[in-house]
């Protein structure tokens, strides 16, 4: 196999194209890249800002160059001596009158032959969610309009910018009554009985948006509606879908693909066994799996490993100071009210997404078990059934047409113990578990046991990443993709753990710190561990902040707005992007972004408004709150921000570089994305998607110029080149290597963490400081000699022999490495053999 050493992420679209691309390999070749990671390529709907709205997956997009741009960049990566992934999407492709398929089932219906490659159930009509109010009232308001379409010769129905073809029947009636005329078709329009009519004898249904979740009768992408979920499970549909995919990857244009989403197929094992029998074992593959706290990836599966969402929640075991975070806890059940309460906050965040996004897909499972078990009572199955998915503590288990794995068996057992003692009388959470284990045949039980697989995982995302996630704000920086916020962090420990575990279940897997869909940047991330290493001073600072901005806010007859938890989290999401340089910082733009997050945050939350359902005077008075902490008028507060955040960016430093070291030492596969080797302070999508200035990486991202950031920046940049190409030139060292714990013993020993990486006679020692937040306090020097006094990283006589600082470049004494003499010149170091 063909394994990367490293990959740099690219977003295709908004500013990037093929020939772009092919202007920056200059570029990522002197990094040390080793393959470019794309994002989708392939034809999606127009003005896709991320390429996930699939729209022809067998032709490659113009708007990014088309066929021609992408040859191009091919023959100029492989000149380079680059390699290429791409990003595939087999669950969803866009629900738009742009995809043909799709257009086609609208025309015929269930006789469409792309009929089946949509995930719809044709025991009725299908679904379009897309009116902006009930059909009655748009009727009555002659919103809908027939226009005849003269490429492909049938009438179509037209709601504003969207389209939808009547049946071939109704189309040759209209035809026949109108001959086509404008005129003729806008005055059959006008009339609301013709048209009720009409709109009854389509192969579909339009509905008022808000009934999606009720009434929606296909499977979508999470909770989207202009995402359909696609039969790849189907041979057909499988080889319709990727039949350009494995004709780029067999040509040996494209050497590796990752999966997107994959616990939204119906049988992930059987999808990834075919695709390996597709594009052969020397292709990369690696999958978007969220893994929970203990979960691994199943074994089984012909992949690499995942795109490296675990190896940030090992960042927030080594980088968050458990100390600290009690501390930060005792002040923030003070603040965060209820939402202080994870368990009860996770529960409550489930329970209403089950609700409110997806009561169609449970109404769908409720029948299904009526229709294997008629005598159980409706309430009864609704109950079971969620509980049981609030008790799940993963994405999802796996097993389709065979029995569970016993890590499987595992995960529904404890599920069902947590919820047993209040639901023991009812009898259908015993009949639910069996079917999910396989001991119940049938058809429909072989559709519930897939749909429930299939929903369980949007579930968790939607109830965990895109809502507790912004209720629960004891320290932001853990409410990462992936990531456990409730988990004590287990330090040193903990990360040698993950670490051996890693090296032994996905030695290939992408390790990432930042990607598209993360919460935030990696050192704005980093910058925010640093608030569990100064809690006294963080939470001082909440309570001057709060008294000096008290005028902002606003008594509303639904309580004070912001609210205290709100407020906890406005403070940490403003720390993580405040810019070192704040006079010659570009103010407009920092008030921007930051109030753009604030208003994504508090919908996301779902407490006193969201996206559904706009609190437009809640949201006015937090919004104004916001961006009067980034007025310049406001010079008491900014005075006071400006300068508590100057330990906590110094602190930030130190956890971004150290994090850099370890993600391109340590076992996986380092992932860079677009522009994090400059400083990454972005905050959740779509600002983390915004356009890469290339020409300004010499300095940070924020634009800001002090010295600080300069040279943390720089030093940030100096250690990816160093290293990477370090790797390339003893790659089996870093993909075949021993990881090896390191001890160290002192005064700081809590202050290091330290491994080495063994092959044959090559070996590279990481050394990187951690938790310095005390010392940063005093206002002595972290680089001096006199804080690391008798700290000492212990080096096993088998990794003796001629070493150098790889990052300095200096000779480094044989035997034990005292921190005092290698981290005076520079804050971290990687120590390797000399041959």
């Amino acid at each position: 196999m063909s394994v990367p050493t490293s990959t740099y992420r690219l977003q295709f679209r908004s500013s990037i194209t093929f020939d772009k691309a092919i202007g920056l390999i200059p570029h990522l070749k002197d990094l040390g890249i080793s393959h470019l990671y794309a994002s989708p390529i392939f034809t999606a709907a127009r003005g896709s800002a991320h390429g996930y709205d699939v729209i022809d997956a067998n032709e490659i997009d113009p708007a990014i160059g088309g066929r021609e741009g992408f040859e191009r960049l091919v023959v100029a990566l492989r000149r380079a001596g680059l390699g290429l992934i791409i990003d595939i999407v087999p669950n969803h492709m866009a629900a738009s009158f742009e995809n043909a398929w799709w257009r086609d089932v609208l025309r015929r219906g269930r006789h469409s032959p792309h009929a089946r490659h949509f995930d719809i159930d044709w025991n009725e009509k299908l679904t379009l969610p897309q009116l902006g109010k009930p059909l009655d009232e748009v009727l009555a308001a002659r919103e809908l309009q027939l226009a005849y379409d003269q490429t492909e010769h049938l009438v179509m129905l037209a709601y504003f910018d969207k389209h939808y073809p009547l049946s071939d029947a109704s189309s040759r009636h209209i035809l026949a009554q109108t001959d086509g005329d404008d005129e003729k078709l806008r005055a059959f329009s006008q009339n609301t009985t013709g048209m009720k009519q009409l709109l009854a004898e389509q192969h579909w249904r339009l509905l008022y948006w808000q009934d999606a979740t009720v009434h929606l009768n296909y499977r979508r992408f999470f909770d989207v509606g202009g995402l359909a979920g696609i039969r790849v499970e189907d041979p057909q549909v499988f080889d319709d879908v990727h039949r350009l995919t494995i004709e780029l990857v067999r040509s040996g244009k494209v050497q590796g693909l990752r999966i997107d989403h994959i616990d939204g197929l119906a049988d992930p094992k059987a999808y990834l066994t075919r695709l390996r029998q597709a594009v052969g074992a020397e292709t990369f593959i690696v999958v978007e799996k969220i893994l929970g706290s203990n979960e691994t990836l199943p074994s089984d599966w012909p992949v690499s490993g995942t795109t490296g969402y675990e190896f940030i929640s090992a960042m927030a075991h080594l980088f968050i100071a458990g100390d600290g975070l009690r501390k930060i806890d005792m002040a923030y059940v003070a603040a965060g009210g209820k939402q202080a309460d994870f368990h009860a906050s996770l529960r409550e965040a489930k329970l209403l997404i089950i609700r409110r996004s997806f009561a169609g897909e449970i109404r769908r499972l409720i029948q299904l078990a009526l229709a294997i078990c008629p005598e159980l009572g409706l309430d009864d199955i609704s109950s079971a059934l969620e509980e049981l998915l609030i008790a799940f503590p993963v994405y999802r288990i796996y097993g389709c047409r065979r029995p569970l794995e016993a890590r499987d068996e595992e995960i529904l057992a404890g599920a069902s113990a947590q919820i047993q003692p209040s639901l023991q009388p009812i009898p259908a959470l015993g009949m639910i578990l069996r079917i999910l284990r396989g001991e119940i045949g049938g058809a429909d039980a072989f559709e519930f046991r897939t749909r429930f697989q299939q929903l369980s995982g949007p579930i968790m995302a939607k109830a965990v990443e895109d809502t507790l996630f912004y209720r629960y704000n004891r320290l932001i920086a853990a409410n990462e993709v992936g990531g456990d916020p409730s988990q004590t962090p287990g330090g040193v420990p903990m990360f040698h753990r993950m670490m051996v575990d890693r090296t032994r279940l996905q030695r290939y897997g992408l390790s990432a710190t930042s990607t598209h869909d993360t919460k935030r940047g990696e050192d704005a991330r980093g910058r925010l561990y640093a608030v569990s290493e100064c809690p006294d001073v963080w939470i001082e600072g909440i309570g001057r902040w709060r008294e000096l901005n008290m005028a902002f806010r606003r008594n509303l007859s639904d309580g004070l707005a912001p609210e205290p938890n709100v407020e906890w989290m406005l403070y940490q999401a403003l720390a993580g992007i405040w810019p070192d340089d704040l006079e010659h910082s570009r103010t407009e733009e920092l008030q921007t972004r930051f109030v753009a997050y604030v208003e994504k945050a508090i919908r996301e939350a779902k407490l006193r408004t969201d996206w559904v359902a706009r609190n437009t005077n809640y949201e006015e008075a937090v919004l104004g709150y916001a961006a009067a902490l980034v007025s310049p008028d406001n010079h008491g507060f900014v005075t006071d921000f400006d300068k508590t955040m100057r330990l906590f960016a110094e602190l930030g430093y130190l956890n971004s570089l150290s994090q850099t070291l370890i993600k391109l030492t340590a076992p996986g596969i380092p992932d860079i994305y677009q522009g994090c080797e400059g400083l990454d302070f972005s905050l959740v999508d779509p600002d983390n998607r915004r356009i890469v200035d290339y020409s300004s990486l010499g300095e940070p991202g924020t634009g800001d110029t002090s010295s600080n950031a300069r040279q943390a920046a720089s030093r940030k940049r100096h250690i990816i080149r160093t290293v990477l190409r370090y790797r390339n030139e003893r790659p089996q060292l870093f993909l075949e290597g021993l990881y090896q714990p390191l001890d160290v013993i002192g005064r700081r020993q809590d202050n290091l963490v330290a491994f080495a990486r063994r092959y044959g006679d090559q070996t590279a020692i990481t050394i990187a400081p951690r938790l310095l937040g005390d010392y940063a306090a005093s206002g002595m020097d972290k680089g001096g000699a006199d804080f690391w006094q008798d700290t000492a990283v212990l080096i096993p006589p088998r990794l003796g022999g001629p070493t150098r600082d790889l990052l300095t470049g200096k000779f480094v004494d044989a035997g034990d490495i005292a921190a005092s003499s290698i981290l005076t010149d520079y804050p971290l170091s990687v120590v390797v053999s000399v041959s």
